[in-house]
């Protein structure tokens, strides 16, 4: 990203990635991150970078399965972490910020992913948010329904639990398992 420099709300949006990206590698909320320390490359930080993070990232579980289900062969864990949460970024402005209109979350992410993704992040992250911005106009509740979608691949458990072996029970197994000399 060397030389690259953004103004107004591409800059709060970068910060917002930032936050996401540095939650995450941390195994920290975003909330955690902002009340310990935190690393943004331009400053101060920007008041809508926060609110797109911190909703971003309370939002995490139901925005990563929209990117699950829409996301073609990729699953949210194998993603690059820059494409990963800059499609929970955009998505968070998509579905819940009414201002941002789905064409600028949609731009500001791509060209973001242009100056922090690989070669192939800008065209990945369009065409996630372009499947999700379509679903979207078409009336459709992609949250919810990715969420159904996401619990009906999740195997069943069980109606009846397995019977517990009493401690007894599992030495005298362990005790069978053994080969004679070593019962002897």
């Amino acid at each position: 990203m060397a030389g690259t420099r953004f103004g107004g709300r591409t800059l709060a949006r970068s910060q917002a990635l930032q936050l996401l990206f540095q939650a995450e590698a941390c195994g920290r909320t975003v909330n955690d991150v902002l009340e310990d320390s935190y690393a943004i490359d331009e400053g101060p930080l920007d008041d809508y970078a926060t609110e797109v993070a911190l909703g971003a990232d309370a939002m995490l579980h139901e925005l990563d399965a929209v990117i699950a289900v829409t996301s073609d062969n990729w699953s949210v864990s194998r993603m690059p972490a820059v494409d990963r949460n800059l499609l929970r970024m955009a998505l968070y402005e998509m579905l819940e910020v009414d201002e941002v209109d789905t064409a600028v979350a949609i731009d500001e992410c791509v060209e973001l992913a242009k100056a922090y993704g690989t070669d192939e992040s800008s065209r990945f992250v369009n065409g996630v948010l372009g499947k999700v911005a379509r679903r979207m106009e078409a009336g459709e509740d992609v949250v919810a329904l990715a969420l159904e979608q996401m619990a009906a691949l999740e195997p069943e458990e069980e109606d009846e639990p397995e019977d517990e072996l009493t401690p007894a029970e599992v030495e005298q197994e362990a005790l069978e398992d053994l080969p004679d000399w070593v019962r002897e």
